[in-house]
């Protein structure tokens, strides 16, 4: 896997384990080829965007050298990290959410609706892709755009989502059948059969006392 920087780099990120060794003993690498002007020392200089990508990149490979296996599906943990920032652990992966310097956060990460709306994209592009595989169209090109609006009335939420499926290497005709596909992925679907929420609140054990916690923007 290959990025090509604007100072000029090819950078390749690839993976490699010792043969007859388990998956997890393996090792991310990553090379950088010399080129004349280096002078015998080796150097990247990188956009922000090229550094996201690289780190997608590294964070991508390292998942299959991780020595930790992936739990069971069908839960996650989140704990605060500081301010308004929490971690979110779902099977071993770690993602962070955080609220805008608008609404009193540090706006280091999206925040829990914005992932929301991320996570109808994504699922938008995963069955997208897979039917681009199907028909042997390619992944080339392809990408989800999610847009969505805020309720102007209470209870907070998302009022409007509108979701743009960008496939350039289908022919017009399968452009239907791809529609169909993309709007009943799990999320879609989800949504359109809201899910039974239980919620329980624990406190402090008998004879402690638990801060109660004030309301975000969320």
């Amino acid at each position: 896997m290959k990025i090509r920087t604007h100072c000029g780099r090819t950078i390749d990120v690839t993976r490699f384990a010792p043969p007859g060794l388990p998956a997890h003993m393996g090792r991310v690498v990553m090379d950088t080829s010399f080129v004349p002007h280096d002078e015998g020392e080796l150097w990247a200089s990188l956009t922000a965007e090229e550094a996201r990508h690289l780190a997608g990149l590294l964070l991508f490979q390292a998942a299959a050298v991780d020595p930790v296996p992936a739990a069971p599906s069908g839960a996650a943990e989140v704990v605060p990290i500081a301010g308004d920032s929490f971690e979110i652990r779902v099977r071993g992966h770690v993602l962070t959410v955080d609220q805008p310097l608008s609404d009193g956060g540090d706006d280091t990460a999206p925040t829990p609706v914005e992932l929301f709306v991320a996570a109808a994209a994504s699922c938008a592009a995963h069955y997208a892709g897979r039917f681009l595989d199907r028909h042997g169209a390619g992944r080339d090109g392809l990408s989800v755009r999610a847009e969505f609006r805020m309720a102007d009335d209470r209870p907070a939420r998302v009022a409007a989502l509108s979701l743009t499926v960008l496939a350039p290497t289908l022919p017009p005709q399968r452009l239907p059948a791809l529609r169909a596909v993309v709007s009943h992925c799990t999320v879609t679907n989800t949504l359109a059969r809201a899910p039974e929420i239980e919620l329980e609140v624990r406190g402090a054990p008998a004879g402690g006392t638990a801060p109660e916690p004030g309301p975000g923007p969320g």
